[in-house]
């Protein structure tokens, strides 16, 4: 199955939905924890939504804080099999996002007002607009994958909040070990919206400890989210315009990754390695090595890349 693009915000009309329906008798309240459902059992960053209460626990809610809205049904054996993935996710990201669940057979008007085909079907609301992410059941990496670069547009959409919990932990999540505190000083500059700080906690993190895949891949996003910001509208044509312009290739391969283009980023600046030459050349590699570390060594796309790109280089 082909998953859209990730990133096209209003991609879906809510605006039917800003308004919510009075409350039907027996109908959940807002806020209420996802519970045990046939699909996944409650988490701490996870809320069931209805009608009644999406305006409130999605749309007013995505203004601070990435919200992903899970459609589900206890009769899809595939939501079965992705709801826990997203539950363990919502854990471990500790509020960095919320997940919210929406069974499409209790809500039939919202799956129908999102033109819900199929489920499990994933999307994202940042500032009220959606971020269509996937259709289908996907494993733990790939969903994984998703919610980083959800995670990565919404920094650059300067939507840097936090949530707090929401529901009721189980007793495996009560368990779990604190954040890690050697990324603290990132997540804090970057709560604040503060990217040359975080950049900078980064960077003195790997001065100690250069092998930290998690605080190399972070410094990667969030020098990718500084680089796009402000990216002048007439680059593309530069680019197109000027093949061995290596600052225009490399600005339109950082737009096109933050618009969930990660291919086309990755062919663009393969070209452009075996367009160029000498420092150019070891330039554009260098950069090329960046953006593998933003979307995952462990991504198929990166993987076949990497091959391209010493393909190029030899």
């Amino acid at each position: 199955m082909s998953q859209p693009n990730f990133s096209r915000p209003g991609a879906i009309d809510l605006s039917s939905l800003r308004k919510p329906a009075a409350p039907r008798p027996g109908a959940a309240t807002p806020g209420a924890p996802a519970a045990p459902g046939g699909a996944a059992t409650g988490g701490a960053y996870v809320l069931n939504v209805t009608e009644p209460t999406f305006q409130a626990d999605v749309i007013e809610r995505s203004i601070q804080v990435p919200v992903i809205v899970e459609f589900h049904s206890p009769r899809s054996e595939a939501s079965l099999a992705l709801s826990p993935i997203l539950v363990r996710l919502s854990t471990e990201y500790a509020g960095k996002f919320l997940l919210t669940r929406i069974d499409i057979d209790a809500n039939p008007q919202l799956a129908q007002a999102v033109g819900v085909q199929s489920v499990p079907l994933v999307i994202a609301v940042l500032r009220g607009q959606v971020v269509p992410l996937f259709q289908g059941a996907v494993g733990e990496p790939e969903a994984r994958q998703y919610v980083d670069q959800l995670l990565t547009v919404a920094v650059a959409n300067g939507i840097t909040g936090r949530t707090d919990p929401v529901g009721q932990a189980g007793a495996e999540e009560a368990a779990e070990p604190e954040p890690d505190p050697r990324y603290e000083a990132a997540e804090n500059a970057l709560a604040a919206g503060d990217l040359d700080g975080a950049i900078t906690a980064y960077e003195v993190l790997l001065k100690e400890t250069p092998n930290d895949a998690e605080a190399k891949a972070g410094l990667a996003r969030v020098q990718l989210v500084k680089r796009t910001r402000d990216v002048p509208a007439e680059v593309r044509t530069r680019a197109a315009d000027n093949p061995t312009d290596i600052e225009a290739q490399q600005l339109v391969a950082d737009v096109d990754l933050m618009g969930g283009h990660v291919e086309d980023a990755f062919a663009r600046l393969i070209k452009t390695v075996q367009l160029t030459a000498g420092d150019e050349r070891d330039a554009v590699r260098k950069h090329l090595l960046e953006l593998f570390e933003v979307v995952g060594a462990d991504d198929e796309r990166v993987v076949k890349a990497r091959r391209r790109l010493m393909a190029a280089l030899f």
